[in-house]
């Protein structure tokens, strides 16, 4: 009767054992942990901040191409001194001077980005003070309309409309990429926990079964029917299984404690993770993934403006190197009196002309050396990008066929776990009635927990492929739109 009433134990251990939850433990899906991970972790608040800045230095780059208005001046510059006077008698004699200047503009100017030049209107106001001889003097320039203008120069504010509105552009697709790249880590994170999770349940399973099988081995030891052996061979695999349930356990705590600092819970809360057994219907193909990584990703945009960026050192090299010119031209009215009012009073005319040019006669081979180097690095740039354009679109194809295949081995693993699991509750209604032994009841226990891992490592593998490509492609195949959504702030 002992030994029955000990089977009995045994059975119900099995039957209770296949589903223990954690009592007040926060139960989450992995779509929801992805979302708090995308949402409060550390990387995601990295990333928001890099999209800020990028935004912020896009904001400086187009206020160069907008009218600048500016007031600067002098108030005071005061200097008392003795300065050298030349006498009537053509002697020099040191007179003491107190003076002070002022002056104050207000200009104008705006930025002619096709040629590199400007032109600005500017309005400037000067006064004199001699305290010693209490003279007060006004000069002013009620309005100066100017303009200057480099002649065969490189020209750096027409190449920088060029590139940095691809660099706005990557920017903007780096921050749709970091937020999956945040995807990936969760889901990776999530199905750590899950495993383990799956791991120490097995764990206690094991042990509490090796427990029972102990005590129904003593007592057929006390009935003659096991050996010394046999019996010390089950109360080894206690110790063993309690070893296991410790690592077990160990493991959980670690992978919890990791998944709860990558996404931002700092919370004592138990997790209780589902198993994402539902699994996307959508079917990827390889040529899709392909076109819309071309389209999507940064790294199209980067490639264009690397290749930007070495053109317009080239053009630097000519320009900085050859006859340089530039034309600076003045036209306004100006004046002087002794009251304030007075300058604007029927002021004068004003005008000024400069031409300057620069031209090296003899540089040793500087300019042509100068600009072969430019020339060299351009045709690195080509060949790097021609590499990386062939490795990214290897990645692409790559991710793309391991999806594909991971989806059908997902299906395979799934169907041998469903298998596993129905020929265990076989198994287990016929160790009831007494027609099978022990062993065979524990051999198709650890089939069923096998087959369970395999299921949950290949969800894991298909989950992180599945993110990955969306990480790889910027494109949401569940839904057939792309992730990038380009907005000019």
């Amino acid at each position: 009767m002992k030994y029955l009433f000990t089977c009995l134990v045994f059975v119900m251990l099995l039957c209770c054992g296949q589903s223990i939850a954690q009592p007040g433990a926060r139960v989450l899906h992995l779509q929801e942990v992805i979302d708090l991970a995308q949402q409060q972790s550390a990387a995601a608040k990295q990333a928001d901040v890099n999209q800020e800045s990028s935004y912020w230095q896009w904001r400086s780059f187009k206020s160069d191409y907008r009218p600048q208005l500016s007031l600067n001046g002098t108030l005071p510059d005061f200097s008392r001194s003795y300065m050298p006077v030349i006498q009537p008698d053509g002697t020099t004699d040191f007179k003491p001077v107190t003076i002070n200047s002022s002056d104050v503009g207000l200009t104008l100017r705006q930025l002619i980005s096709p040629t590199g030049g400007s032109i600005f209107v500017t309005s400037l106001m000067q006064r004199f003070d001699d305290f010693d001889r209490d003279i007060t003097r006004y000069n002013g320039n009620p309005a100066i309309v100017g303009i200057e203008q480099p002649l065969f120069a490189y020209n750096p504010f027409a190449w920088a409309k060029k590139v940095e509105p691809l660099r706005y552009q990557e920017s903007q697709r780096q921050f749709v990429e970091d937020k999956e790249t945040i995807a990936v880590q969760a889901t990776q994170l999530y199905f750590d926990l899950l495993l383990a999770q799956v791991n120490q349940r097995i764990a206690t399973q094991n042990l509490a079964n090796n427990d029972t099988l102990y005590h129904i081995a003593g007592e057929k030891y006390k009935l003659g029917r096991l050996s010394k052996n046999d019996l010390l061979q089950m109360q080894l695999a206690v110790l063993n299984a309690r070893l296991a349930q410790d690592q077990a356990s160990l493991d959980e705590q670690n992978a919890t404690l990791a998944l709860k600092t990558f996404v931002g819970l700092k919370d004592n809360e138990a997790l209780q993770l589902i198993t994402p057994d539902s699994i996307p219907e959508t079917i990827v193909s390889s040529e899709l993934a392909l076109a819309e990584a071309k389209k999507n990703r940064k790294e199209a945009v980067s490639f264009k403006r690397r290749l930007l960026e070495a053109e317009s050192m080239v053009a630097k090299a000519k320009g900085d190197n050859g006859l340089n010119m530039s034309v600076f031209a003045t036209f306004g009215l100006s004046n002087s009196a002794d009251n304030f009012s007075d300058v604007y009073t029927r002021p004068e005319n004003l005008q000024r002309a400069r031409i300057g040019f620069n031209m090296p006669l003899m540089d040793w081979g500087r300019q042509r050396s100068n600009y072969k180097v430019a020339d060299l690095n351009r045709q690195l740039v080509q060949h790097t990008v021609a590499q990386e354009e062939a490795t990214f679109e290897q990645a692409v194809l790559s991710q793309a066929n391991q999806y594909i295949t991971l989806k059908r081995r997902l299906e395979t693993t799934a169907a041998a776990d469903a298998i596993a699991q129905e020929r265990y509750n076989i198994t287990k209604s016929t160790f009831i009635v007494g027609r099978i032994s022990i062993t065979e009841l524990n051999i198709a226990l650890a089939e069923k927990d096998q087959a369970r891992r395999a299921y949950i490592a290949a969800l894991s593998q298909f989950w992180s492929a599945h993110y990955s490509l969306r990480q790889l492609t910027l494109f949401d195949f569940e839904k057939q739109q792309a992730l990038v959504v380009e907005v000019e702030r």
